[in-house]
């Protein structure tokens, strides 16, 4: 009977090494959901996993039911996650956005409700800081939204909608508003929208309480004529707001002022090297790596990853470009360590993952690029 406590002791240790052995193992996994742009039961939103220490990504469970799922967001706690639902991707109709409850660690989910979007082709979400407010961008019909977001993750309906109005000087691709993208500010007071068919980058606040998006002092900024701004981000250290263009393949980098909310330019640079007279190329997504030293953008039609280095003031500089591995990369994730980059080939139908270099930023590809059908979104489970 004297030993019983030292061996209850032993033992107590040993369940405690294997379950901090456990969350370790855990740890490496980084979990993500990764959308099927397509329609029917091609559609869908594919659970994975990214192994961090080999670089390799492993697909798990499969929800289907969700048609055309272009865009994803996650709530703050990781708990809800959001999808485009559309049946006609771009049609006349309006489409929705899916509501989903993330249920146990293998990444499946449990359908909560569809609410209107209030627009078409929608092709951007977001939720706000306190998990009370989805943003989105409908680009066929060059408006925004925000919704509610209920206790239970449910959706209600949109509780602001704005159209955006004017022209650019492309004749085939700005003869109106294209909203592309509606992001929320590091402080979760205002929401910036880029619009490639205004060459605008718009400014709103944002009261995430009533899920209402109001124009702001500073209204917008404008772009060159005929970049198409496409999509934005913002400095890890709030400081600066980087924008894709589609239409110039270039990067725009604005100084943000984050007590006023305004945005002053400051550089653009390419994203390609000088294209021939019959090649096309348009730029899709943008990511900063999590320490702010690095920015990676995709080029579709170049088929490639322009990797920038940036400076202490925000200042960009072109490292290299990097093939995509696949066909029209679409959409970019960084790790929250900063290791890996990942990559979605939309048309391409794969994932590559490319490990990042830390002193100088360039990528160097891991193992095989995974089929995927479709890809158009990665979202990571942790970090952003």
């Amino acid at each position: 009977m004297r030993n019983l406590p030292r061996y209850l002791l032993l033992l107590s240790m040993i369940m405690a090494l294997i379950a901090s052995d456990a969350r370790t193992a855990r740890s490496e996994e980084l979990p993500l959901f990764i959308s099927s742009f397509a329609a029917g039961e091609e559609g869908g939103i594919q659970a994975a996993t990214l192994d961090l220490t080999s670089g390799l990504l492993k697909l798990g469970h499969r929800t289907t039911g969700v048609e055309n799922p272009f865009f994803l967001a996650l709530s703050p706690d990781r708990k809800f996650l959001y999808s485009i639902h559309a049946k006609n991707f771009g049609g006349k109709d309006p489409e929705q956005v899916a509501a989903y409850a993330v249920v146990g660690n293998a990444g499946e989910l449990k359908l909560l409700n569809r609410q209107s979007t209030h627009g078409t082709a929608s092709c951007y979400l977001e939720v706000d800081a306190s998990g009370k407010s989805l943003l989105v961008a409908n680009y066929a019909t060059g408006n925004v939204a925000a919704l509610p977001i209920q206790a239970d993750g449910s959706l209600g309906e949109a509780a602001s909608v704005i159209r955006h109005v004017g022209r650019s000087i492309d004749p085939d691709r700005q003869k109106g508003a294209f909203a592309h993208c509606i992001v929320r500010s590091p402080d979760n007071r205002f929401a910036l929208a880029a619009d490639l068919g205004i060459d605008k980058v718009l400014i709103y606040a944002l009261d995430s309480e009533t899920a209402q998006l109001t124009p702001h002092r500073q209204p917008f900024v404008r772009t060159v004529p005929g970049s198409g701004p496409r999509h934005l981000t913002f400095h890890p250290n709030g400081k600066h707001v980087y924008v894709i263009n589609e239409l110039s393949n270039s990067v725009t980098m604005f100084d943000y002022l984050a007590e006023q909310g305004f945005l002053i330019e400051q550089e653009t640079r390419p994203t390609v090297p000088m294209l021939g007279k019959d090649e096309k190329s348009y730029c899709a997504d943008l990511k900063i790596t999590p320490n702010g030293k690095f920015l990676y953008g995709t080029n579709r039609g170049h088929d490639s990853i322009a990797c920038f280095s940036l400076g202490n003031d925000g200042h960009m500089s072109r490292i290299e470009i990097v093939p995509s591995l696949g066909k029209g990369p679409q959409n970019l994730a960084i790790t929250p360590g900063g290791e890996y980059l990942v990559c979605a080939n939309m048309p391409g139908d794969n994932v590559a993952v490319f490990r990042i270099d830390p002193a100088t930023g360039k990528l160097t590809k891991v193992g095989e690029p995974v089929t995927v059908k479709g890809p158009s979104c990665i979202m990571q489970v942790i970090g952003k």
